[in-house]
């Protein structure tokens, strides 16, 4: 595939059995190019499926990922499968809607044209940019080489792996380990930071409980290390506090206004000196968008990153490109400046606005401006425990805030299977502690 191609079946064609087939770009329709899959891509995508577009949607994995259930994934709560959804199932049924598994790697905005890593290209006549973030280390030394991030399957994945591998190597080697007392540091007090502390903690336990691995539950524990003044700074203060009291009452070491100064192989160093030994260190620290598609697109920049855009979410001198999601500074609207924090519901509203304004373009209209629909906060602190922040003030905590948490993201959880599996699973261990996917599956088997 070169030039002007894509995977495309032309007009009149037939398939591999003399069949006549359909052509995805019926003359005279707008071809939108949608780069990335996940909530800004597949708002954008559903949004568009009425339009009389053709939309190729482009992502390097061929699933969607369900991004705040995977610390869950990582201390072995949900399996992999659990969280991802194939897309071509997602949109198997949408007519104007194909899906292009491949790397977006540049895009030149004059010739209107995305390139792919395996040498393809992709033309289109509007794009949507919604590549989101990665992890952000900011310079921190030996970060990116000795922690394990946790932004998408991957990650998860691996920190799971190497989470449950280091409970086994303290089981069989408890002198390696302070006498059996592995310790696990998380650098960063947001909501990644405060739900994968939680459930560490919950997976020492019943490591104990029901694997009877030969660790001291006493000494083993969990550092959560915050370089600002409180935790979840987006919340409001009250339920930041209460994140705080509950942490620390189920044995969660927090230590605030403690940035960090390196990681190494042994654990991290503070900026004050002090060393910390580690078993695991998770990085939650944030995000940037430095190094990822959108960061090279022609057109200013903000912190992080993220591309500046118009108030309708295009890119200044280029109407027919959107930027949505966390790659974008999405404005929060006319009466507030500052752009809207990288979560799901931004994405997701970008995404379906963007989906709009190409749908306002191809009828001759002109476009309006995004204006974010704040629905608040929530993250889980634990098993019974999770504060939900709601739209004028309101915030849940306790038991009511868990069960607040667990209906939205299984609302949100694409696939009714996912759902299924998911709900079953909250619920048992609701009502007891189960055992749980608990395996180490390392990419190649080694001998016995």
């Amino acid at each position: 595939m070169s030039g002007g191609e894509t995977n495309h079946a032309e007009q009149g064609t037939e398939d591999r059995v003399g069949r006549p087939t359909l052509s995805c770009h019926p003359e005279g329709v707008d071809r939108v190019v949608v780069i990335g899959a996940g909530f800004a891509g597949l708002s954008a995508v559903r949004h568009l499926q009425d339009q009389p577009v053709q939309v190729t949607i482009v992502d390097h994995h061929n699933f969607h990922t369900f991004q705040p259930l995977l610390y869950q994934v990582a201390t072995a709560g949900l399996d992999p499968a659990d969280v991802a959804y194939p897309v071509r199932t997602i949109f198997g049924r949408e007519h104007n809607v194909v899906f292009r598994h491949g790397r977006a790697v540049s895009v030149d905005v004059g010739a209107r044209r995305v390139a792919l890593a395996d040498g393809g290209s992709l033309d289109y006549d509007r794009l949507v940019v919604a590549t989101g973030a990665t992890t952000g280390y900011f310079a921190v030394p030996g970060a990116s080489e000795h922690s394990f991030p946790l932004y998408t399957l991957g990650d998860a994945r691996r920190l799971r792996n190497h989470v449950l591998g280091r409970l086994e190597a303290a089981d069989a080697h408890p002198e390696d380990f302070d006498g059996g007392a592995p310790t696990f540091v998380v650098v960063g007090g947001g909501a990644t930071g405060v739900e994968i502390s939680g459930a560490l903690l919950e997976l020492l336990a019943v490591s104990v409980l029901r694997d009877r691995l030969r660790i001291d539950p006493e000494r083993s524990k969990v550092v959560l290390l915050e370089a600002g003044e409180r935790l979840l700074p987006g919340f409001e203060q009250k339920a930041s506090a209460y994140a705080y009291q509950t942490l620390c009452s189920r044995g969660v070491e927090v230590r605030l206004r403690t940035p960090v100064a390196e990681v190494t192989a042994l654990g991290v160093r503070l900026r004050d000196g002090e060393s910390i030994p580690a078993a695991v260190v998770v990085w939650a620290g944030g995000v940037t968008v430095d190094g990822t598609l959108a960061a090279s697109l022609p057109t200013p920049h903000g912190k992080g990153g993220r591309v500046a855009l118009e108030p309708d979410l295009s890119v200044a001198g280029h109407p027919e490109v959107f930027v949505v999601g966390d790659a974008g500074a999405v404005p929060w609207g006319p009466r507030r400046a500052e752009p809207c924090p990288q979560v799901a519901q931004v994405a997701i509203q970008s995404g379906r606005h963007a989906a709009r304004q190409i749908g306002r373009q191809l009828a001759g209209l002109p476009t309006t401006p995004f204006a974010y629909h704040d629905k608040g906060l929530m993250a889980t602190i634990g098993r019974h425990a999770a504060v939900a922040q709601l739209r004028g003030g309101l915030i849940l905590r306790g038991t009511l805030g868990w069960l607040a948490w667990l209906g939205l993201h299984l609302v949100y959880l694409v696939g009714f299977r996912n759902r299924v599996v998911v709900l079953v699973n909250w619920w048992w261990r609701y009502l007891d502690w189960p055992s749980g996917p608990r395996l180490i599956v390392a990419d190649v088997d080694a001998d016995p």
